[in-house]
């Protein structure tokens, strides 16, 4: 790859990370930090996933994962269900305080990108939409995946 095309996309990657607050300790003013918020998406989004589930799908170091888990047990964000299939497993489920709190985050998200995003016109949002998503194919056409 030319140097170029690597300094573009990286000028790219720190313009959209300062858009949309990446680089803020806490996310959406919150007291979550990325990963904590991410992966509570996670745990909502397959209802049964287990810790090593998480550390394939977000390639999160697992020390750091059990770290964040512990953290969430002690704030009664989730819960440990032993898995019927192997008792050896154990699936992470959110509480109703978990589901609460993740509710609220994925709402400030939706706020925060409707609030970005909303000065442009509908046929800009169209066509900034479907760049992205060409972006996310090309990307997925030649299997490159998260590390």
């Amino acid at each position: 790859m030319k140097a170029i095309h690597v300094e573009s996309i990286r000028s790219f990657n720190r313009f959209y990370t300062r858009i949309i607050g990446l680089l803020d300790e806490y996310i959406l003013d919150s007291p979550y930090t990325l990963p904590e918020a991410r992966i509570l998406f996670e745990i909502n989004r397959h209802r049964q996933i287990t810790a090593l589930d998480i550390i394939n799908e977000l390639k999160i170091d697992k020390g750091y994962l059990s770290r964040i888990l512990r953290k969430f047990e002690r704030q009664t964000l989730i819960r440990k269900e032993r898995s019927a299939q192997d008792g050896r497993s154990a699936y992470l489920i959110l509480t109703e305080h978990g589901q609460q709190v993740f509710q609220d985050l994925n709402q400030r998200s939706q706020e925060q990108i409707r609030n970005i995003f909303s000065g442009l016109d509908e046929e800009d949002q169209a066509l900034l939409i479907d760049r992205m998503q060409d972006v996310q194919k090309i990307i997925s056409s030649y299997g490159i995946t998260p590390s």
